[in-house]
C-alpha cells in the first residue's frame, strides 16, 4: 500500500469519525432517536465510544442506550474511565449488571480502580461466580503489575495432549478466551512448561503430542513484575501476550498487546508532562478540570520562580561592570536560553533512552561524557557564530573583547548544559525519583546561574575590571 494511500484512507477515516460525531449530536438534538440509532449501527465501537465522549452528560447516556447489548458492552470498554463512572451511574442496576458482566476481567479491574468502593462492592456480589472469581483475583494483585493487568481468559493444555485434543479445546473456548494466538502448556501440577503458537498447531500431525513441538523456552513474568517491564518485554519480542505466573510458576493469566499499548501511551504521556514540570496520571488534559490543572502546574513553578531569584542576585551584583559595559546585558537571555535549550534536548534524549533501555549497552558514564562532548561542539559552531554577530554589533565599543567573552561563554555553557541535561536524570533515579518530572526545571535553574556565572566572571577577567 502507497503512503500516498494510506494517508488518503486515513483522511478517510478521520472525516468519518467526525461526520459521525456532529451528526449524533445534531439527532439527538433533534430528539431523532431512531436516525441516531440507525446512524451508529455501521460505525466500529472505538469510534462510537470517541463520538460519545464529545456529547454531554446527559447525551452519553441517551446514545449508549441506543446500542444494542453485545456492542454495548464493547463500546463501554474503550470509553475513558470517568465517563464509564457517569454512565454506571445513571443505569439501572440491571443494566449496569448486563454490562460489567459480560466485560474481560482485566478491563473490568481497571473500571472497578476508578469506582467508589461502594458501588464497586454492590457490583461484584451481582456478578455471575465465575466472573465475581476471576474479578477478585486481579483486585488481589497490587496496582500497576502484572496480575492487576492480566487476562485469566487464556487456553491451556496439558503436555499429554495431542492437537486434535488440543483443538477440541481450543473451539470449546475459542468465545470465552480472550487470545487464542498461543495455547500454553502445562505439567500434572499447572505450572507453566512451554507454549505452542496456533501456527505450530496447524503444520503438525493430529495425534502429534503437544510437548514434542511446544516452545521449552518461554519468556514470562511474576505477578508482582511491573506494568512497564511487561510492556517492555512485549515490545521487544513483539509478542502478542505475555503469560503470568505466580510463585510457584503456575500460570495465572496472560498480558495481551492491547493492554501494553494502553500502558505505553499512558507512560508516554506522564513522561511528556513530566518534562514540563507538569504533574499528572496520563488522563486527557485537556478535559481536566482548570483549578486541578493549575494545582498540578504552580508547585513547580513557585519553585523556579523562588530560585531564578539567585539568577537577579548575581545579575544585581554586577550593576558596576553592566554601568560600564551596558553591551553585556543584551547576551544574557541569548546565554540562558541557549543553555536552557541543550540541557532540555539532552535530558529529553537520556530520558527516552532510560525509559527504552537503550542507555544501558553504553552504561552512565560513557552517555554522559557522549553528550558533554555533543555540548562542546554544538557550543564551538553557536559561540563562533554569536562571536562574529557580537564583533559586527556597532554600539560595542569593546568589540572583540566583548564578542570573544560571549563565544566562551556560550561553549563553556553549551558544555555544562549537555553533561547537567544527562547527568541528572541519572541521578535522580538513583535517588527513587521521576527523572522526567525533576530534570527539567533543576536543569534550567543550574544552567541559568551556573552560566550568568560563568559569563560575568569571563567578561570581568578579559576586561580588566
Amino acid at each position: 500500500m502507497s503512503d500516498n494511500f494510506k494517508a488518503t484512507e486515513n483522511n478517510s477515516r478521520h472525516e468519518l469519525r467526525d461526520l459521525v460525531r456532529s451528526q449524533l449530536q445534531i439527532l439527538l438534538d433533534q430528539n431523532n432517536l431512531k436516525g441516531a440509532k440507525s446512524l451508529l449501527i455501521p460505525v466500529q465501537p472505538v469510534d462510537i465510544a470517541e463520538a460519545i465522549a464529545s456529547l454531554s452528560e446527559s447525551a452519553q447516556a441517551i446514545a449508549f442506550r441506543l446500542l444494542d447489548k453485545n456492542k454495548a458492552i464493547e463500546v463501554y470498554e474503550h470509553l475513558e474511565a470517568k465517563i464509564q463512572g457517569i454512565l454506571i451511574e445513571d443505569f439501572k442496576r440491571q443494566e449496569v449488571i448486563d454490562i460489567v458482566d459480560k466485560m474481560s476481567p482485566d478491563d473490568r479491574a481497571r473500571l472497578f480502580d476508578e469506582l467508589p468502593a461502594t458501588i464497586v462492592s454492590r457490583i461484584i456480589t451481582q456478578l455471575s461466580d465465575q466472573e465475581r472469581q476471576a474479578t477478585n483475583l486481579l483486585l488481589g494483585y497490587q496496582e500497576n503489575t502484572a496480575g492487576r493487568i492480566m487476562t485469566p481468559e487464556y487456553i491451556f493444555v496439558k503436555e499429554t495432549f495431542n492437537i486434535n485434543e488440543t483443538f477440541a479445546k481450543i473451539r470449546s473456548l475459542a468465545n470465552t478466551s480472550e487470545l487464542i494466538y498461543y495455547v500454553y502448556v502445562v505439567n500434572e501440577t499447572r505450572q507453566l512448561t512451554g507454549v505452542v503458537s496456533f501456527r505450530d498447531l496447524v503444520i503438525h500431525g493430529r495425534q502429534t503430542i503437544v510437548k514434542d513441538i511446544m516452545t521449552q523456552d518461554i519468556i514470562y513474568v511474576k505477578t508482582d513484575t511491573d506494568q512497564e517491564e511487561v510492556a517492555n518485554l512485549i515490545k521487544r519480542y513483539d509478542f502478542f501476550a505475555l503469560p503470568v505466573v505466580d510463585r510457584e510458576l503456575r500460570i495465572v493469566g496472560v498480558v495481551t498487546v492491547d493492554d501494553v499499548i494502553d500502558i505505553l501511551q499512558k507512560k508516554a504521556t506522564e513522561d511528556i508532562y513530566a518534562l514540563s514540570a507538569i504533574q499528572g496520571e496520563g488522563e486527557n488534559y485537556f478535559k481536566t478540570n482548570l483549578f486541578t490543572i493549575t494545582k498540578r502546574r504552580v508547585g513547580w513553578l513557585l519553585v523556579l520562580l523562588l530560585t531564578n531569584t539567585v539568577t537577579g542576585g548575581i545579575i544585581g551584583a554586577q550593576e558596576d561592570i553592566i554601568a560600564q559595559y551596558t553591551i553585556l546585558a543584551a547576551f544574557m537571555p541569548l546565554l540562558a536560553d541557549t543553555g536552557g535549550n541543550i540541557g532540555a534536548q539532552s535530558s529529553t534524549v537520556v530520558i527516552r533512552g532510560i525509559s527504552t533501555e537503550e542507555v544501558r549497552e553504553l552504561g552512565t558514564t560513557k552517555v554522559i561524557i557522549r553528550e558533554g562532548l555533543a555540548g562542546l561542539l554544538l557550543g564551538f559552531v553557536l559561540g563562533l557564530v554569536t562571536m562574529i554577530w557580537a564583533y559586527l554589533l556597532p554600539s560595542n565599543d569593546n568589540n572583540l573583547i566583548v564578542a570573544f567573552a560571549v563565544g566562551i561563554t556560550l561553549t563553556a555553557i553549551c558544555t555544562l548544559a549537555s553533561i547537567a541535561g544527562s547527568a541528572l536524570p541519572f541521578l535522580f533515579r538513583r535517588l527513587g525519583l521521576d527523572p522526567a518530572l525533576m530534570s527539567g526545571p533543576f536543569i534550567t535553574t543550574a544552567v541559568d546561574v551556573l552560566g550568568i556565572l560563568i559569563y560575568f566572571n569571563i567578561a570581568r577577567a578579559m576586561l580588566g575590571f
